[in-house]
Parts: C-alpha cells; structure tokens; sequence
C-alpha cells in the first residue's frame, strides 16, 4: 500500500511540475512520519524515500538507530528549546525556528557539537492563533538577529497552511511566502540564503509547488490517517 501511496504522490508531484515548468528534481518530497511504526517507515524506505520528518524530538531519537543510517531527518514539528540538545546531530535541518531565543539555543548546542545546523525560520503567513511562527512583518528583524548566530545557517522559509477542503484557497499563503523569500533574498545578508521554501501537505501540495515549493510534507497521503499513541 505505502508503495503504491508513494507512486500516486509521485505523479501529482510530477504534474504540478509539469503545469508550473519547473523540473521534478527542484522538489523534494519529505515523508511525514508522525505517529507511523518503524515498519511503514521501512516500506517507503524500500521504495526509495530518504528525507522523512517529525514533530518530535523524542520520536526522531527513538526511530532513528532502528532504520538505515542514510535516512535524512528533518524536524518539523514546534521545537521547544529544552529538546534541543537532544536534536543536534540528528536531524539534517530543523524547519520550525520562530522565536531568537530558539535560534540562539540551537546555535549554542551546535557549537558545543563542533556542527553547523541549517534552519528555516517559519511563518504564520494566514495568522492563525492556533499556529506557530512568526508574522510576515517580523521575519526580516528575525532573520536578521539570527543570521549573527554561528551555529546555524538561515537557508530558507516553513510555513504551515490552514487545512481546507480547497487548496486553491492556500495559494495566496504560498505566493505570499515565495515572495518573502525573494525579498529577503535580495537584501544579501549574510549566513541567509533563500533556497529552501518548506510549503505544502498533503491536501495542497500540488498548489505549492507551482507556487515554488522545494520541499513538501506528505504524511497522510502516504501512511494513511494519524495514529495517535498515548503518551
């Protein structure tokens, strides 16, 4: 089944592709593994998926030394900065950075493991109180306090869009994001770069990607429905 999941995602990648000229290899698919058993997740292993992502530290720790060692971990789930020590030099990127004392700590933690962490700063472009993120209006002062960090490198913008019935009512949250990023790509500053968009799920991922999406998180269109396990 996931195998298959994974075939039907590939092909809507490729045709929101296709209707927005950009080529397959500018995004990459992040399997969303919240909840999943180690089996699910070695099935789309087998079926070729190296980048997966979680919402919890604990749950990157615990999965990780079960699975193959070339597996790419992104976190994208809210950090909270006690966690952090625990997620350094396991995940590839963190995409949820939304406050300066976060950035700092991750920062300190990555000195202190001789690694340079990329991040991404995320935004709460429809400004829903029930997210996390930082309002358009305050990336730049953000970006700009943490690209002074050394233990990071800003690479980029996450942001998470309402769920709706209809995707095309998040496009304007994904345009909106592709031209933060522009902006503040144009302004030069330094440790920033504006090569990583995180947009899209499994509901509105094609609209993303032809809004400029390089990465995307897919959980359930591939595992099917959430579990949720009893802490």
């Amino acid at each position: 089944m996931i195998r298959e999941n994974i075939d039907r995602v590939e092909e809507r990648i490729c045709a929101a592709c296709r209707r927005a000229g950009r080529d397959r290899s500018e995004v990459s698919l992040i399997c969303v593994t919240k909840t999943k058993p180690v089996e699910m997740l070695q099935e789309a292993y087998d079926a070729g998926q190296r980048d997966f992502g979680e919402n919890k530290v604990q749950e990157i720790c615990r999965k990780k030394p079960e699975l193959p060692a070339d597996i790419r971990w992104h976190m994208i789930g809210h950090l909270q900065r006690n966690k952090v020590r625990q997620l350094i030099g396991q995940a590839v990127m963190i995409h949820s950075v939304d406050s300066l004392r976060l950035a700092e700590t991750i920062s300190a933690e990555a000195l202190r493991a001789g690694i340079r962490i990329p991040v991404l700063i995320e935004v709460n472009m429809a400004g829903e109180e029930s997210k996390f993120g930082v309002a358009p209006e305050e990336v730049q002062e953000l970006i700009r306090a943490a690209a002074q960090l050394e233990g990071i490198k800003i690479s980029g913008l996450m942001t998470i869009a309402p769920y709706t019935e209809d995707p095309e009512t998040n496009r304007p949250y994904f345009a909106g994001l592709r031209e933060l990023a522009v902006d503040i790509g144009q302004k030069c500053i330094d440790n920033v770069s504006m090569s990583v968009l995180s947009m899209g799920m499994t509901g509105d991922f094609e609209v993303a990607i032809e809004e400029g999406a390089t990465h995307i998180r897919v959980g359930t269109g591939i595992f099917g429905e959430r579990i949720y396990m009893k802490e």
